[in-house]
């Protein structure tokens, strides 16, 4: 069976992309930990990071930096963090958030019910930082 994330990709589920390729997408997540909270995840369905090719991780963090910048620029952010904990979906994604402590990576703080305009407001802000990089 499909992941969630697959799903997401294939259209089956919403999702509020700010990046896409053949090698993987970024889109918000939908319990985030701060504005623009955004996952990079691979179109290979591989449940660890570590099993993944090379060349694929590779680009999950170079398109992670990219999401990363284009946060700093949408929302001013001091700090971008980057996180792999790979336990709610047995599929590998990226959390890439802007933060201004690492108190500010715990799921306990997770938005459950964010505001659809603020979650497409984000993602608009990031498309548009994208593409003045």
């Amino acid at each position: 069976m499909a992941s969630v994330f697959t799903r997401i990709m294939d259209g089956e589920l919403p999702g509020r992309f700010v990046w896409q390729d053949d090698v993987c997408t970024a889109f918000l997540s939908i319990n985030p930990l701060a504005q623009g909270h955004t996952l990079v995840v691979p179109r290979v369905e591989v449940d660890h990071w570590l099993d993944l090719e090379p060349v694929v991780v590779a680009h999950l963090f170079e398109v992670a930096g990219d999401v990363g910048r284009a946060q700093r620029r949408a929302f001013g952010a001091n700090r971008i963090g980057l996180m792999i904990a790979g336990l709610e979906v047995p599929h590998t994604h990226l959390h890439v958030v802007p933060i201004s402590g690492v108190h500010d990576l715990d799921f306990a703080n997770a938005i459950a019910d964010p505001d659809p305009a603020d979650l497409d407001a984000a993602a608009a802000a990031i498309v548009a930082a994208l593409d003045v990089a």
